[in-house]
């Protein structure tokens, strides 16, 4: 399993699957806090790149909100409503 599909997975654990099953429509992701979250050092461009990805909305069945903020960066917010 890359960093990535790890990244991936623990976001889907720890904020999307929680949200959905609340029935939230949305949720947002900062950057910084998954980082902190899974320990990872120097790791906001992986986690910005796993969550900027496609293949990271179509595993999990959401679509990114367009924002007007960073999408780099520890305070780069992901916005993710469900389909």
């Amino acid at each position: 399993m890359t960093q990535a599909d790890e990244i991936r997975a623990y976001v889907w654990r720890a904020f999307l699957q929680p949200a959905r099953w609340a029935g939230k429509t949305q949720v947002t992701i900062r950057a910084g806090t998954v980082q902190t979250e899974m320990g990872l050092q120097n790791a906001l461009p992986a986690v910005c790149g796993a969550l900027g990805s496609n293949k990271f909305e179509k595993q999990y069945e959401v679509n990114r909100v367009p924002s007007t903020g960073s999408t780099k960066g520890a305070n780069a917010e992901f916005i993710f409503s469900f389909r």
